[in-house]
């Protein structure tokens, strides 16, 4: 008896500390989920999550049409913001739910996790949707859904708002010319924010790449033209039909690149019961500028952009064909081989169709299902032989381009072996690099510092323990709008990867790095601005990874020095001048004013005090956060600020430099 009220006296002083008990537990009904976290269903609340939705919608018309069901697909971005997309397949069910008899089949998909007809394979046989939950989270996150369903020559329709219907399945006349599903919604605001938009670009390239994997269906796409620029490449209207399926991606791909072989390798294996494999290859010397290669891989035609186990198979199958074919025509070298000497420079896209596959999450992302590999690998391995076989001359080539890929790695492996071995002998330093002595990165500091005239001066300014100085001759290769092979016999370029320890690329990898701090100091002008943003694009292309960390930075030099006998002071820039002169001096006194034009002006006391000395400088970290008011991601700003073509740049410049009204020259 003491027992039970000694353990009820102390659950009631538990609860009481805590303030925890039973109400504070919540229980999320419906699709209040998904709005509390809608990162777990799609990824976040960016604009690639945006336009997962758009994908979500895109995808059910596709398994209509994968099916057999429907054989055209339409898409249409109006001026309000709305998307619809409407196919033409067997329509979403209207009639009673068995387990819900008071709403339909539509009302309980849109309106329930996991509900859908792709949980088994009696409506689908293969399907990219899986879980039942794509169209649900749509009609949650969307301020507004409006579903038509054409079925047995009647028009059927229902709304809804952030999940709720607005009122019940209704028929609304007569469509003995119809049938099928049409989708219209519009993302919510109050989840992805008032100033996301579709943008029209990337939709009309999700919609090309899902006609490029199904060849039996028409995809008809139009957008308000009063969304698109006056130099779009993107059509207000267009049809999208490929008979010749992923092989005609690949000549879109590669129509300015010449190839090693002068067909691709492509085909498409239906294995029954199995699943059904397309794919489409071809090599390049040229490469694809940001890496080596690239892969584009479908999954029921969903993309699988991290790849799986089918990306794998087909890699294991090429890579043995080509070393099998090596071995049947004497080449000693082709066993030394690898799937990256192989893959490294080729353009690959492959799709699979398999019953009831496995992804790494809800985005789908990644796929994981094991047989996928085996029936990849079983598919492209025999096909491969026979397309080696068949073009002799044309399988040497590609040989010889594997092998000696092969002998490069190899060489590029014992270079940096023996750069390891020598890095604290400085055997392998660029000459011209002024050292720090630490050992170790902890706590480093490399200088990229604009000319001799002010490395001379850093040299001196510098804490020789942990500071090390590298000076760059000039302006750099824009990386943006050069090719590899220009990039990798690039003098400049060259002495960065030697000085910061690392191999570039795919390759590059932050252990590597031998300086715990990189840090850009160029002069307070317009040159060293345009020097500093070739050197931030290097660092964004060439060493994936390194900018997110918050390793790269920016010196900033003052622009004046203000002295009045024993005064002396540094401003940065003309606001800061007048600021510091009403700070530091008397309305009428007199005060030397020396405006710095460069680096190489200022002694190497000043340029110590003013910006390398850890105590009194001011450094600006390079991130890639968003730009106020200008909507546009990392990616496309640097393509369209450092890229070849002008016209994007003047664009850009017109659209987002309004507030430049006056211009001090």
């Amino acid at each position: 008896m003491a027992a039970a009220k000694q353990a009820k006296l102390f659950d009631q002083m538990s609860t009481e500390s805590t303030g925890y008990s039973a109400k504070d537990i919540e229980v999320l009904e419906g699709l209040e989920p998904v709005r509390k976290r809608p990162g777990m269903y799609i990824g976040g609340t960016d604009e690639r999550a945006y336009h997962h939705l758009f994908a979500e919608v895109l995808d059910n018309s596709m398994d209509e049409a994968v099916a057999g069901h429907a054989s055209r697909i339409e898409i249409k971005l109006d001026a309000e913001g709305f998307i619809t997309v409407t196919d033409n397949g067997r329509g979403i069910p209207v009639d009673p739910h068995p387990k819900f008899p008071k709403k339909s089949a539509l009302e309980v998909i849109m309106t329930t996790l996991h509900a859908g007809g792709k949980f088994s394979d009696k409506a689908y046989e293969t399907a990219g949707g899986l879980h039942g939950v794509g169209i649900s989270v749509v009609n949650a996150l969307s301020e507004l859904v409006e579903v038509e369903v054409a079925r047995d020559k009647v028009l059927y329709r229902q709304t809804f708002s952030r999940g709720i219907p607005q009122d019940k399945l209704k028929k609304v006349g007569t469509a003995p010319n119809r049938r099928g599903t049409a989708v219209k919604f519009k993302p919510d605001f109050q989840i992805f924010g008032e100033k996301m938009r579709f943008r029209p670009a990337r939709l009309f390239q999700m919609a090309r790449s899902k006609a490029y994997l199904y060849r039996g269906v028409e995809v008809r796409w139009s957008c308000d033209p009063a969304l698109l620029p006056e130099d779009s490449k993107v059509p207000a209207e267009a049809t999208l039909s490929y008979p010749n399926g992923l092989a005609d991606q690949l000549d879109e791909v590669f129509k300015d690149k010449a190839t090693i072989t002068d067909a691709a390798f492509t085909g498409l294996v239906d294995q029954g019961g199995e699943g059904k494999v397309e794919w489409a290859i071809a090599w390049t010397r040229a490469g694809f500028g940001e890496s080596d290669g690239f892969s584009r891989s479908y999954c029921n035609t969903i993309p699988t952009p991290d790849g799986g186990t089918h990306e794998a198979g087909f890699r294991a199958a090429i890579t043995k064909g080509l070393r099998n074919f090596g071995e049947l025509t004497g080449n000693k070298k082709a066993s030394e081989i690898t799937a990256e000497d192989i893959m490294g420079h080729s353009g690959l896209l492959l799709s699979v169709f398999i019953k009831g596959p496995e992804f790494v999450g809800q985005t789908k992302d990644k796929l994981s299902t094991t047989a996928a590999f085996r029936l990849v690998e079983n598919s492209v391995r025999d096909r491969f032989d026979h397309w080696l076989a068949g073009s002799p001359k044309e399988a040497d080539k590609l040989l010889s381009w594997a092998v000696e890929r092969a002998e490069e790695r190899q060489r590029r492996r014992k270079q940096k072996e023996i750069s390891r071995k020598s890095a604290t002998k400085k055997l392998r330093l660029p000459g011209k690099l002024a050292d720090c002595s630490d050992k170790g990165p902890e706590g480093t500091e490399l200088f990229l510092v604009e000319g001799d005239s002010a490395g001379g001066s850093a040299k001196q300014a510098r804490d020789r323990k942990s500071q090390a100085i590298l000076p760059l001759r000039g302006k750099i290769l824009n990386v943006e709008s050069a090719s590899l092979d220009k990039m990798m016999n690039n003098q400049e370029i060259n002495d960065l990867s030697l000085a910061l320890g690392t191999q570039l690329g795919k390759k590059f990898d932050m252990d590597d790095l031998r300086y715990d701090r990189i840090i850009i100091m160029t002069d307070a002008d317009v040159d060293g601005a345009h020097i500093a943003s070739l050197l931030i694009t290097f660092f964004y292309r060439m060493t994936p990874g390194l900018i997110e960390s918050g390793r790269l930075f920016l010196a900033m030099p003052p622009l004046y020095k203000l002295s009045n006998k024993g005064t002396i002071v540094y401003a940065m820039d003309d606001a800061d001048r007048a600021q510091k002169m009403k700070e530091n001096f008397k309305p009428n006194q007199k005060v030397d004013m020396t405006r710095f034009k460069g680096l190489g002006e200022m002694n190497p006391g000043q340029l110590k005090e003013t910006t390398m000395n850890p105590a009194t400088r001011t450094l600006a970290r390079v991130t890639l956060e968003a730009i106020d008011d200008v909507e546009v991601p990392a990616e496309e700003l640097i393509n369209t600020l450092m890229g070849k073509k002008a016209e994007l740049r003047f664009r850009f410049i017109q659209e987002n430099a309004a507030f430049v009204e006056e211009l001090d020259i």
